[in-house]
């Protein structure tokens, strides 16, 4: 597992709104009941990350980030491959994540993994002028395999 900071650090160089996790952030969520991080590492360093929990029959993901350098380069589908895969064996029925609505890329990836929309958050992000921005809501059933 990578430390705090360089989790930390990969969430601020991806994410500017809302606001990147800080390592104190993820020291304290890897404390609470059901959290998770995954993350993917080589001879380069840190990679990607994704942050997800697991409450009684329900798993979120809550943020994935891919380092600029090496996105779109499958890092990011085998992130959510392994969150569907932990999900499961903690004995999560469905998984649910939030999006921004502008976010097309991440959007299609989440659907290649079977999730569909199943709400919208009117307004939930502001982009750095001030402008809102929707999150759909997305969901699928863990009962199917990949």
């Amino acid at each position: 597992m990578t430390d705090a900071w360089a989790l930390a650090a990969l969430h601020a160089a991806v994410f500017t709104t809302p606001r990147p996790w800080s390592a104190d952030e993820f020291a304290a969520f890897l404390g609470q009941p059901g959290a998770f991080i995954l993350s993917r590492q080589d001879d380069a360093g840190l990679g990607g990350l994704l942050v997800g929990r697991v409450v009684a029959d329900e798993a979120e993901l809550l943020t994935l980030a891919v380092a600029p350098e090496r996105q779109r380069q499958g890092h990011g589908a085998a992130l959510v491959r392994s969150f569907l895969d932990e999900a499961r064996r903690r004995g999560a029925a469905t998984a649910f994540l939030e999006v921004a609505a502008d976010n097309l890329p991440a959007i299609a990836l989440y659907r290649r993994f079977e999730f569909a929309e199943s709400g919208c958050r009117r307004g939930y992000y502001r982009r750095p002028d001030g402008s809102p921005v929707d999150a759909l809501v997305m969901a699928r059933n863990l009962r199917r395999q990949d």
